[in-house]
């Protein structure tokens, strides 16, 4: 049996991932398995940087030079056949960007691809989300990164319509007021929606992951509406060292779960869903299938 060892680095506004997966093949060459082999996170906030002064600093410039020769050390441990890396809305608004990446692969030998909101989504819907999606139902698809955040409407198998907006957990942390996003949001969401009926959510991102581990519910059950704000006005009333002791979230997962929280509801609250379902996919694991299927 020959199994395929794939990677995939995602650099987000938020933190660096690395994926490790076994492919298996099936009997009579039916859809493989991909396996988790391994899968390490940095938490380098790149938006931090990209947001609030336009570039990325030295000091994460050097940090992201050493998690990528890091990287491709354990890719060359695991025996990695194929990889990609894909950076997202951190890296393309940083007007050092390019620049950076350029010196990543000097250094390392690493080639990394700045990517857009809709080649992301895209990515993130070669995973196994359709096998969610019921032929009959509506839903509007939700995820949320540090910079931005993508919002896709099905219904009847089919794409309505997609959108990625400059809103995001990060971003959100250090800018005050965002309004008229929001406000962009609630109109686009709303006229999307209007004439479906029932419309549940699909929610994508480390934020939502987490909240649903933290609800206990068995994986595949769904989080109501009313689950989650309670749940959020329950860790607004806590202090980050509180949500940091008490529920063992990840020092950079602490805050940027509140703002997460926020957009997940506003989405629930505009397209009137009672409903969201927490499927493990990500940009990662869509890299994977991407690379496997040759679409990248």
């Amino acid at each position: 049996m020959k199994i395929e060892k794939l990677a995939a680095i995602d650099i987000g506004s938020n933190a660096i991932r690395l994926l490790v997966s076994n492919v298996i093949p099936t009997k009579n060459e039916g859809i493989p398995i991909f396996k988790k082999s391994a899968l390490v996170r940095v938490p380098i906030r790149l938006g931090a940087d990209s947001f609030i002064k336009g570039e990325i600093s030295e000091e994460n410039k050097i940090r992201m030079i050493k998690a990528m020769e890091a990287f491709r050390l354990l890719m060359e441990v695991h025996g990695v056949e194929n990889y990609k890396a894909c950076a997202t809305s951190a890296m393309r608004e940083a007007r050092n960007g390019s620049e950076i990446i350029n010196e990543i692969f000097d250094e390392t030998s690493v080639k990394i691809e700045i990517i857009d909101g809709k080649k992301e989504a895209a990515i993130i819907f070669s995973t196994d989300l359709t096998s969610i999606i019921e032929k009959n139902k509506s839903y509007l698809y939700v995820d949320v990164g540090g910079g931005s955040t993508e919002f896709t409407v099905f219904s009847k198998g089919k794409i309505i319509n997609s959108k990625s907006f400059k809103i995001g957990t990060v971003r959100l942390l250090n800018k005050s007021s965002m309004k008229q996003i929001w406000d962009d949001i609630e109109i686009w969401i709303k006229e999307n929606t209007q004439n479906l009926s029932q419309v549940t959510l699909i929610g994508s991102g480390g934020n939502i992951n987490k909240l649903h581990k933290l609800s206990g519910k068995q994986y595949g059950k769904p989080l109501s509406f009313i689950y989650l704000k309670a749940h959020y006005k329950f860790l607004k009333r806590m202090t980050y060292n509180e949500r940091i002791t008490e529920l063992g979230l990840n020092p950079d997962r602490a805050d940027v779960i509140i703002p997460a929280t926020k957009i997940y509801l506003s989405a629930m609250k505009w397209s009137k869903a009672a409903k969201i379902y927490v499927p493990k996919i990500g940009l990662a694991d869509g890299i994977i299938k991407s690379l496997y299927y040759h679409k990248l």
